[in-house]
Parts: structure tokens; C-alpha cells; sequence
């Protein structure tokens, strides 16, 4: 066998969504966010178009002006008698508990060959391969997508393209408590065998 299957199994079984509220002051490493993202390039995608767009939100400045933006964006996009100040308290502050802040989008291919939901379906891949990236690191990570995250506003602050969309913030930091267990139901209950 080229590769250590009972290894790779055990490190899909143990990614885990960890919340920046978990994570210590501890730096994640720039080289570590390299090998992320680069990891996160080797995701599936048909045609080839490689439609995922990473901007990183490193530096502590950088993560104070994503935590203002998100701020702004959600008392312009959520209307007043629906906006819930613990919601808007979480969205600022998680940007400044984390190590790193990555934006993940979705760049739309301009000649639009491909449909839209298997460029979407690739940078999902992408951010897959990002999260067991981490987890192999001991990294936490934790992909939020807030409903303002699809919004005109939110494209606008990442200078994104019209066609092109946001799908989601990755926040990685180190965990502080013991790194959560989880279960999935047994494979009878979501397959089936068809015989002909």
C-alpha cells in the first residue's frame, strides 16, 4: 500500500470543529498556513479551473479591521428588530481570539464552463483538505458562514468580482481544552447497495 491507510482514516476521524472561543494565544505558524492552503489547492475540480481564492487575515491589524468590517456589515445587511447583540458580540470578537482568519471564496470562472455549484463544491473540497491539514498540525479550525458572509457588502471588502463569492470564514488557532470526540451513525443508515 503507498500510504498508511489506517493513519489517514484515523486523521479524517478526528477533525473536528473547534471554536476560536477554545483556542489559545498561541501562533499558528506562517509555514504551517502555507501548507494549508497549499494543501487546500490539490482539491478536486472539474475542468481544472482551480476556483478557490484564500485571503489571509495573519497580522493582528489585519484581524482587528476583518473583526470593525464584519461589524459594520452586519448592522448594514441584518435588520434592526432581527439583529441579536451575543451573535454580533461572537462575530467581532472571533476574528481577534484567532491566530488566523482565512476568507475562502469562490472565484466564478468568466467563461462559466463549468456550472456554479461544482465550483462551489471544489473550494468545499478545498477547505476539507485545509481542515485535515490542520488537524494534523494539532491546529483547530472552524469554517462559520454567518449570513452576511454572502452578501454585496462583504464582497465588496474582499474586492472580489461580481460573479465571485465568499463562502466562508476558516478561523485556526490552538485548542486549549482536550481535543473533542464525536461519532457517526453506522454506514447502513445512509447507503444503499443496489444489486441491479
Amino acid at each position: 500500500m503507498k500510504f498508511n491507510l489506517s493513519e489517514i482514516t484515523e486523521l479524517i476521524k478526528s477533525r473536528r470543529s473547534i471554536r476560536p472561543e477554545s483556542f489559545t494565544s498561541r501562533k499558528v505558524q506562517r509555514d504551517q498556513i502555507e501548507l494549508i492552503l497549499g494543501n487546500a489547492q490539490w482539491a478536486p475540480n472539474h475542468g481544472k479551473t482551480e476556483p478557490w481564492r484564500f485571503i489571509v487575515f495573519e497580522e493582528e491589524e489585519a484581524r482587528k479591521s476583518l473583526s470593525q468590517e464584519l461589524g459594520s456589515i452586519y448592522f448594514k445587511e441584518v435588520d434592526e428588530e432581527k439583529q441579536n447583540d451575543a451573535k454580533l458580540a461572537k462575530l467581532i470578537r472571533r476574528p481577534l481570539i484567532s491566530s488566523v482568519v482565512i476568507a475562502v471564496c469562490m472565484s466564478r470562472q468568466k467563461e462559466e464552463r463549468i456550472p456554479e455549484i461544482e465550483e462551489i463544491e471544489a473550494v468545499a473540497c478545498a477547505v476539507q483538505n485545509m481542515q485535515l491539514t490542520a488537524t494534523a498540525y494539532g491546529i483547530g479550525s472552524f469554517w462559520s458562514s454567518p449570513k452576511i458572509i454572502y452578501s454585496n457588502s462583504m464582497k465588496e471588502f474582499l474586492e472580489l468580482e461580481e460573479k465571485d463569492k465568499c463562502l466562508g470564514l476558516i478561523y485556526l488557532g490552538y485548542s486549549k481544552e482536550e481535543w473533542p470526540k464525536s461519532h457517526r451513525k453506522p454506514l447502513e443508515y445512509n447507503t444503499v447497495w443496489r444489486t441491479q
